[in-house]
């Protein structure tokens, strides 16, 4: 903090920069999560500012991001669906979610699991990230053509019937929690059900259309009504936004495309006096905490997204240290991973007090700044302060921004998320399984699956599908590469390691040696087992060779375990040779050693496991011959 001030100039210039670049974003990112553009340009502001102040990586900008507003999507759509459509009643159990999700991340960090996030399969991240463009591509094609499934009054109609159904079975539930029962009390749920009107219908009937248009596939279902109902001003200006922001990157990049874009349309758009849709509008004055997340707590209202909000910040932790990483690069400095857990989750936290949606480090926005001249957390700050006095001043005048150009830069953002990079390897990819005849790469299948499986189902399950299948197939290339590996043979007819070349010539037919060459866990047993297996009960020793074998876990240690008591029921002595500390912690824990390989038969050399051989063979000569 002592070097705050020690860029000044360009921390200044950076911030204001990487703040303009956030400016369209944030708004964008709001009005796409279905909370309103106030409640991304909250994020941006109150994340930006905290996240660089707390946060280990000193040139990073964050805020409201494509990953976590597509994950933030879900669980604002989940929780207003169960308030009947109604965003206000659902605000404080959202909020209490994103609150959540930023608590988590500081205990992320508190615990020091910033240095684990760099172990995540890459064809996870992949398959995440574009589906993430793929959704956000796709669900901004409806408001680019201009069309609202909830205001559509043909397409709201067909939902009537399930509406009225749906508020009847809420006035049983409303009944059997007073205690009522509709056999003994029927005029009651009589006078209930005629108190219901129209409006109540139409209201539960727009809300189901809205929830059955939402996603990717609800787009798909709806896109041939929204094709017939095009709004053709909404689309001119959602692909005129599209056109300058790629046309402008090339004159110059410079200046941010996406904020001329949304000057230039905006204005033209406002200036004639075009009847377009403008966004929602944005609250003016100081953000104000919304402290009814607090006295409307319901623990039942959160429990069921425990482990969305547990998504949201391993997501954000991801999205944050990959940032990072970036920033490092350009700047040959190295960020503190856990720190920058801390300052993510306080930045969220803060953020979804005052109603803003999550987000992360931005890596485009830190790019920016640092091109711009940001090195110190300052710039991060800077930014922050900037979008705040935005919002105070400016905030009337961004309420008229139509959305259709919103929706026109979410286009972009969605085709710019995607990672191409693994999208262009998937022919080049090793293809390293078997199904039946066919030959798969098992990093496509993954990426795919993922892909997939959060496009049309859902992103919190499809990256827990994704690292369950990646550490399956990881588990089985390990235990087959060591089991590959390793061998057992006799010195007989094995061409041995080096150290074993002058191994005694008459002891050769009688010892075997066992050489493990990798860690033996949980993927590697089986094959370890059947390797011992192969081991004629005619030996009169048997050599295992550890010095290859950095790591064992309880799986390996049982089966290890197994195998040595298999052994020596069979009269065979075991010697090991060269075993390593965390081997040998595991072996010592459960009494192997001493119980079942006495330490006089555990050796640190193979020069001195043969000379102990050859004293026991001298012995056993003299004592013959005696």
């Amino acid at each position: 903090m002592k070097n705050l001030f020690s860029n000044f100039r360009g921390d200044l210039f950076g911030g204001i920069t990487a703040g303009i670049v956030a400016l369209p974003l944030a708004l964008a990112f709001g009005v796409s999560s279905g909370l309103g553009p106030s409640a991304g340009l909250y994020g941006a502001i109150f994340i930006s500012f905290f996240a660089a102040l707390f946060g280990g990586t000193n040139t990073q900008i964050s805020g409201p991001t494509a990953p976590m507003t597509a994950v933030s999507m879900v669980v604002i759509a989940g929780i207003v669906a169960l308030n009947d459509g109604s965003i206000e009643q659902a605000l404080p159990a959202i909020l209490i979610v994103f609150l959540l999700a930023g608590l988590m991340q500081i205990g992320l960090g508190l615990i020091g699991v910033g240095k684990y996030i760099r172990y995540i399969p890459y064809p996870v991240v992949s398959g995440f990230m574009t589906a993430i463009g793929v959704i956000i591509l796709v669900t901004q094609i409806l408001p680019s053509v201009g069309y609202y499934p909830k205001e559509d009054d043909e397409f709201v109609s067909q939902y009537k019937p399930l509406a009225e159904e749906i508020i009847l079975e809420n006035i049983l539930k409303e009944e059997a929690g007073e205690g009522i029962l509709v056999l003994e009390d029927f005029e009651e749920t009589i006078k209930r059900s005629e108190e219901i009107t129209q409006d109540d219908v139409n209201k539960e009937a727009s809300t189901l259309a809205k929830t059955d248009a939402s996603g990717v596939f609800g787009t798909i279902k709806v896109l041939p009504r929204a094709m017939q109902n095009i709004n053709w001003l909404e689309l001119i200006l959602a692909l005129s936004t599209i056109a300058i922001i790629y046309g402008f990157k090339k004159i110059t990049t410079a200046i941010p495309s996406a904020l001329v874009a949304l000057i230039v349309v905006s204005g033209v758009a406002y200036g004639f006096g075009l009847n377009y849709r403008p966004i929602e509008e944005i609250p003016s004055g100081f953000p104000v905490p919304n402290l009814e997340i607090f006295t409307a707590f319901k623990l039942n209202s959160v429990t069921p997204y425990i482990f969305t909000a547990l998504t949201l910040a391993l997501l954000g932790a991801i999205d944050s240290l990959l940032t990072s990483v970036v920033a490092d690069n350009m700047t040959k400095t190295k960020h503190q991973p856990n720190k920058e857990l801390v300052g993510q989750g306080i930045g969220n936290s803060i953020a979804a007090i005052f109603g803003g949606i999550p987000g992360a480090g931005a890596t485009i926005r830190t790019v920016v700044n640092i091109n711009a001249g940001g090195k110190t957390k300052l710039s991060g700050m800077v930014a922050g302060i900037l979008l705040l006095i935005i919002l105070l001043a400016l905030g009337p005048v961004a309420s008229q921004i139509p959305a259709a150009v919103l929706a026109g830069i979410l286009v972009t953002v969605g085709i710019g998320v995607m990672d191409y990079k693994g999208l262009k390897a998937i022919p080049s990819l090793p293809k390293d399984i078997s199904i039946g005849p066919l030959k798969l790469s098992s990093e496509v299948i993954i990426m795919l699956v993922v892909l997939v499986l959060s496009s049309v189902w859902n992103l919190v399950y499809a990256v827990g599908v994704g690292l369950v299948i990646a550490s399956l197939m990881f588990m089985k290339k390990m235990g087959d590469l060591t089991a590959e590996r390793s061998d057992v043979k006799t010195l007989e007819h094995e061409k041995g390691w080096v150290d074993e070349t002058n191994f005694p010539k008459h002891l050769k037919e009688k010892v075997f040696i066992k050489h493990i060459k990798g860690p033996l866990f949980f993927g590697s047993t089986s094959e370890f087992q059947a390797l011992a297996n192969q081991i004629p009960r005619t030996a009169s020793t048997v050599i295992i060779r550890m010095d290859r074998m950095q790591y064992m876990d309880q799986s390996g240690l049982y089966t290890l375990e197994d195998v040595l008591i298999d052994l020596l029921n069979s009269n065979i002595e075991v010697l090991l040779v060269d075993v390593l500390d965390q081997p040998r912690y595991m072996m010592e824990r459960v009494d192997l050693i001493p119980d079942l390989i006495p330490k006089e038969r555990i050796f640190n050399t193979f020069d001195e496991c043969i000379k102990y051989l050859d004293k026991k063979n001298n012995f056993k000569k003299v004592e013959a011959s005696a």
